[in-house]
């Protein structure tokens, strides 16, 4: 591993690609401590540390959640990525209903056009979540905490300006990480956020059983289950069925190829960490919306009761949006029609499998593979809501201790160090996941 690691940063293009990762994402977090004009971050303090004493996962621990804490600094970043990530689920749902949209995602002209609305629809998202923002600041404001320190009018106007940039400035900087550093910029920035509220997560821990709040057998059971299930969602994120192909000889030009034998590798969850992201995407929408306008319209308060996280229609309404979305995001990635179309035109067969029947049987074994994957991310995505109502915790260490976290943070990590790994191997490096051979002294 250390010889891995020094071999990384000998490569001059590999260091650049990590040096520009980690800066950007240093800036990103600075970003979340700069509060918007108006506001006045002691008071902000105060109101949100005796929030944290709650044992609830509210609005608050919740969007604090994507966006690294900044929603509680009401920071330049309040906002995260979330409504970057809103915008291309919105998108990518219309692409199904609008023939023109399908059309465009197929050729780069068309993709460039998807993108601009991507953005121009971000730009409309949060404008509609900063104004919501700002409703919720006054209702602190309402309740005794003078966190606003100018006039009403003034502060809406900034505040919504200065989120909506900063939102924006986000998925500018994680464009950059994706084209000039290494891994995905966008699962990095929530990634790194989800990081940077680890030590006071475990800062809160220490103080809860020093406390006699939090039992110390309890902490030692959940650090099992935690190592246990971050196994599982490796195995999970890296197991496959291999579909064997076979290629009859054919003729190109005036050469002949020979019979050959493929494979088509279907992943157990060939969508990732994208359904979770986009369940939590979708609730977090209208938990920010009735939250900040509850306590002022009582339908919405009720709504927001209802839609609590720990409570079962919260908990039914996400687990089926992680199934839906896992099987929505593997028919739009691994398109069966499109695979057996390929399969047939370049003269392959699957063994057992008529040519007729093959986008009927790719589509079925896709279908019994994401079924199990995404049924054990809806499990893992609970975990925090489990943890709470047996051990008690605090809000926000059990979000840590499993559920979006620790999909998130262990995905993130085999995604990007495969990337790592491919730029070693261009230089003849076996890399982090590289299969040692053992030899025996005898041989």
């Amino acid at each position: 591993m250390s010889n891995t690691i020094s071999d990384m940063f000998r490569m001059e293009d590999l260091r650049k690609k990590i040096f520009i990762t980690l800066l950007l994402l240093a800036v990103t977090r600075i970003g979340t401590v700069i509060p918007v004009p108006g506001v006045d971050p002691v008071n902000l303090k105060n109101y949100f540390l005796i929030q944290s004493q709650s044992s609830n996962i509210g609005l608050t621990e919740y969007l604090n959640f994507f966006s690294g804490g900044a929603f509680s600094n009401f920071s330049l970043f309040t906002l995260g990525v979330m409504p970057y990530i809103s915008m291309q689920i919105i998108v990518q749902l219309l692409m199904l209903i609008v023939p023109t949209l399908k059309k465009w995602s197929e050729d780069a002209d068309g993709r460039r056009k998807l993108q601009k609305l991507n953005r121009y629809g971000t730009i409309v998202v949060c404008l509609l979540q900063s104004f919501v923002v700002t409703v919720y600041a006054r209702s602190i404001q309402s309740s005794g905490y003078n966190v606003i320190t100018i006039d009403i009018v003034p502060f809406t106007l900034i505040s919504m300006l200065t989120v909506t940039a900063g939102s924006m400035a986000l998925v500018w900087l994680g464009e950059k990480i994706t084209q000039f550093g290494i891994g995905n910029g966008i699962s990095l920035l929530i990634y790194a956020g989800i990081v940077a509220r680890i030590p006071s997560a475990i800062s809160v821990m220490i103080q809860g059983i020093k406390d006699g709040q939090i039992n110390i057998f309890a902490v030692i059971a959940v650090l099992i289950v935690f190592i246990v299930v971050v196994a599982l969602v490796v195995c999970e994120q890296e197991g496959e069925r291999k579909i064997p192909v076979n290629y009859a000889k054919r003729v190109v030009g005036r050469k002949m190829y020979g019979a050959q034998s493929s494979y088509i590798p279907f992943k157990i969850n060939p969508s990732g960490v994208i359904p979770v992201i986009f369940a939590s995407a979708i609730l977090s929408f209208p938990l920010q919306i009735a939250g900040a306008l509850g306590p002022n319209v009582r339908w919405l308060q009720t709504f927001a009761n209802w839609l609590d996280p720990q409570k079962a229609p919260y908990i039914i309404i996400y687990t089926v949006l992680i199934i839906a979305f896992a099987f929505f995001y593997t028919q739009v990635s691994l398109n069966p029609v499109e695979m057996s179309k390929q399969i047939r035109d370049n003269g392959g067969s699957v063994p057992g499998v008529r040519s007729e029947k093959l986008e009927e049987y790719l589509t079925k074994v896709l279908n019994r593979i994401v079924l199990p994957g995404s049924l054990f991310l809806a499990f893992i995505a609970l975990i925090p809501t489990i943890i709470q109502l047996i051990f008690k915790f605090p809000a926000s260490v059990a979000m840590l201790f499993g559920g979006t976290s620790l999909i998130i943070l262990v995905g993130v990590d085999i995604e990007t160090m495969k990337q790592v790994e491919s730029v070693m191997k261009m230089h003849h490096h076996e890399g982090f996941m590289g299969q040692k051979k053992i030899k025996s002294k005898g041989l």
